[in-house]
Order: C-alpha cells, then structure tokens, then sequence
C-alpha cells in the first residue's frame, strides 16, 4: 500500500468515525493534520503517516471529554479556551477559570488538565483568582499538585 493511500484512508477513517461537527471530530482532524503535518517535517513520508495517525487519535480523545453543551458553554466564554482544548494544548489558569465560568464540572476540568499534560506552578496571586472566580479547592489543590 502507498503512503498516499494509507493518508487517504486514515483521513477517511477519522472522518467516519467521528465526523467534524462533533468535538471528537474537530480534535482528531486538527490533531491529524498537525500530526502528519510534524511527521512530514520530522521524518518525510512514514512519519506523516504515523504523526497524523497518532494526532487523529489523540486529538479525538481529548475533543471527545467536553459534551456538546459543554462546548457551547465554552466556546461562548471564551473560544481560545476551546481551541487549546481541542488541540490538546496545555490549559493555562485563564483556561481553567473559563472552563468553571462555562459551567464545566470539576471532574471533566480535571480530566482535561490530565489530557493535556497541564501542569502549574502557581503562586499565590493565581490561586487567590481562580478562588474570586469560584473555581472550587479540590480543582486548586489539583491542579497545585500536578
């Protein structure tokens, strides 16, 4: 099989399984492309393939933790917040504080500090804002001990 063929078919098969219009959807085909996009820089051909594979997988994981009000939610609170979620990006305290605001619960906020490999180092100015913002202890002391 061609390298060209098992991009197509990797494409395609994301695309089936998840469909863009879902947040699943929308991470594994951003996380594909940047996948295959970095494997294609990194290593030419056979690392695109593997890159996007790995990307479309990924990124339909971490998509896949916010359900469709969830995304909404967020997406009006602030739609960088959202993008960095579905690209599997590290979340920053603003991004926390806006998944609480977006009415995200604390388990899922948890989830995605897990999935995007966040970690803090916060001082106490930062915890004093995510406390104003309602954020609640068990997400603070998480995200303290992560």
């Amino acid at each position: 099989m061609s390298k060209k063929s098992s991009l197509l078919i990797i494409a395609a098969a994301a695309t089936l399984m998840v469909g863009c219009e879902s947040k699943a959807g929308t991470g594994a085909l951003v996380g594909g492309g940047l996948g295959a996009g970095t494997g294609a820089l990194i290593g030419g051909g056979p690392g695109a393939l593997v890159g996007g594979a790995v990307g479309a997988i990924g990124g339909g994981l971490i998509g896949a933790a916010l359900d469709e009000q969830d995304r909404k939610n967020v997406n009006e609170q602030n739609p960088r917040t959202l993008r960095r979620v579905d690209r599997g990006e590290q979340l920053s305290v603003n991004d926390v504080i806006d998944l609480h605001k977006a009415g995200v619960s604390d388990d899922k906020i948890i989830s995605l500090i897990d999935k995007t490999n966040s970690t803090y180092m916060l001082n106490t100015y930062q915890i004093d804002n995510l406390r104003k913002a309602g954020v609640s202890n068990r997400v603070i002391n998480y995200m303290i001990n992560t």
